[in-house]
């Protein structure tokens, strides 16, 4: 990351997780792969495990999202 960037949020639920690979901070479309590591997209947490992805408790995430206690759901 060049100096004086800022890393971009990750989006909890974004609208078309399928467009982008989730692997790494250049969040590439998915035809067009940068980091060049010769495998496929890494899909979205939301796309494996639901839009409540983020309430698992094995995240511990509570701090992403308002600071409220994730509603369960944990491994």
């Amino acid at each position: 990351m060049k100096p004086g960037k800022r890393p971009q949020k990750f989006p909890l639920n974004p609208k078309h997780p399928e467009r982008i690979c989730w692997g790494c901070d250049k969040y590439c479309p998915a035809d067009n792969l940068l980091c060049g590591n010769g495998s496929g997209r890494t899909e979205h947490p939301a796309e494996i495990l639901g839009e409540d992805w983020y309430e698992w408790e094995a995240w511990n995430l509570s701090n992403m999202i308002g600071g409220k206690k994730p509603s369960g759901g944990g491994a």
